[in-house]
Order: structure tokens, then sequence, then C-alpha cells
């Protein structure tokens, strides 16, 4: 092997390994979206608050979860990161201790109101967060 070989291995190993973080950013936002999604279908269609959603949604977070806890921050982003995963500590907990209590008890108004407060802001932070991180 020539020496500017040694040289060249290193170089392609680190450029394609940068689209492949960034690309694991873009499907933990696309699974985000999926878990929100479930939970939405379970808000409107009183149909469809049976066993089978509430699996969805809970099994939706858990692979969110299970993504994160798989990622390590890129190089410089570690205060991004580490809000990131702050901010979707609470947001699930927040999501299975008090949104999906109260959207299968009925109480339409106390989810409207934390759907569309405290989940909202932490949802639109994760996304702001993700961004920043890919950049």
């Amino acid at each position: 092997m020539k020496p500017s070989s040694f040289l060249l291995v290193p170089a392609i190993l680190l450029v394609s390994s940068v689209p492949l973080c960034a690309g694991e950013y873009s499907v933990l936002k696309e699974e985000i979206a999926t878990a929100r999604k479930a939970l939405v279908t379970l808000v409107l269609h009183r149909d469809k608050r049976g066993p089978d959603q509430q699996k969805l949604v809970k099994d939706t977070a858990d692979a969110v979860s299970a993504h994160l806890a798989k990622l390590k921050a890129p190089v410089g982003k570690g205060p991004e990161f580490k809000e990131l995963n702050e901010t979707w500590a609470a947001f699930k907990a927040t999501r299975e201790k008090e949104l999906v209590p109260a959207i299968l008890a009925g109480e339409r108004e106390k989810a409207d109101k934390i759907g569309t407060g405290i989940q909202k802001t932490r949802l639109d932070r994760m996304y702001a967060l993700i961004d920043a991180i890919e950049k």
C-alpha cells in the first residue's frame, strides 16, 4: 500500500460517516413525528382509543427513546444533545403520566391544554435542537 493510501482511507471513512450521523437525526425526527401522529389519532378518534392504538402510542414513543439512547453527541454539539435528551424525557413523561390518561378519561379540555401548551413547546424545541445538531 502506498503511503498516500494511508491518508486516503481515514479521509474516506470520515467523509462517509458524516451523512450517516446526520441521517440518524433525520430518522429520529421522523420517529418523533410518527409518535406524535399515533397520539393525535388517539385524541381525534374516540373509536381508536382501544388497546391497539394505546400500544401503538407507547411503542412509537419507546422507539424514539431507544433510538435516542443509541445516539452520541456530535463533536461540539454536547449541550444541544443533552438538552434534546432532557426535553424528550420530559415530553415522554408528560405524555405517559398526564396526556394519555386525560385523553382516555375523556378530559378533552385538559388534554388540549397539555398538548397545545407545554407539549407543543417541547416538540418545537426538540425539532429545533435536532436541526442545530445536524448543522
